[in-house]
Formats: structure tokens, sequence, C-alpha cells
């Protein structure tokens, strides 16, 4: 089962994860991605996230379909918020539930590197030296 979203609304990451129980699944991963104040010696004052919608939750769905298919979960959220954020809150948050827990780590890791691969949504930092659109980041600096 899939859940996906690409929404201006704050994201409820504990329903997400009550969605995800499921008796068969003795394992649920998440991750949280939240807006941090320091980028380096760069102070955020607030993000803001855009995304092209129809496509963006087609990509996630397919990423989805894939943490389903290959890596033996059965239950994977994706949700991902647009608009203006504020330091600590939550951009986009994945949870994935299998029977157990290395699937669902795997699963959790593999979607967070693939949205940030393939998903159309673009963030723009505000600081106090003004603003600038982040460009496709490897995983290891977002």
């Amino acid at each position: 089962m899939k859940k996906i979203a690409v929404t201006p609304d704050p994201i409820d990451v504990n329903a997400l994860i009550d969605w995800a129980k499921d008796r068969n699944c003795g394992a649920i991963c998440t991750f949280m991605g939240t807006v941090r104040e320091l980028t380096g010696d760069q102070k955020t004052l607030y993000l803001e996230y855009e995304a092209y919608h129809g496509m963006a939750e087609k990509m996630m769905d397919r990423i989805a379909d894939d943490v389903i298919a290959n890596m033996g979960c059965a239950h994977v959220a994706i949700v991902h918020r647009v608009g203006r954020l504020e330091i600590l809150d939550t951009a986009v948050a994945i949870v994935v539930a299998a029977p157990h827990r290395d699937a669902s780590f795997k699963g959790c890791r593999h979607a967070i590197e693939k949205i940030k691969e393939l998903v159309p949504i673009w963030k723009k930092e505000y600081g106090e030296d003004g603003s600038y659109w982040v460009e496709g980041i490897p995983s290891q600096k977002g």
C-alpha cells in the first residue's frame, strides 16, 4: 500500500505511522527532513519549496512502487511539503513498514535518495545575506 502527497499543510508523521501499522510487519522506519537553521556558516531564516505537483506525485508513486517491489516492504508513505517552512518544520516524511527491520531501513533510505535525485521539488533558502535556489544536492549535503 502507498500514501503519496505534495501538500502545503503541516505533515502529521504520527498519522502516517498509524496508517503504516500492519500485523505482518515487525518494523516501521521513519525519516523526517526538517528545516535547519545553519547550513555551514550560513544562517537560514526560512525556506520555500515549490513543486511540479502532478509530476512530483507521479515520481514519488514510482519510488514507492520500487521500494515495495524490490525491498520487501509492505507500506510506503511519502509526503513532501511545499510553501514557506520555518526552522524545525518537517519538509519531507517517509514511513516504510516491512516484515523485518533491514528492509524497512533500506526502503526508507532508498526513498529519500531517489526523491532528492528524481522528484521535481525545488528549495529556495532565505538567509540573512539574501536568498538563493538550492540546486540538485548530493545526498550527503541535503
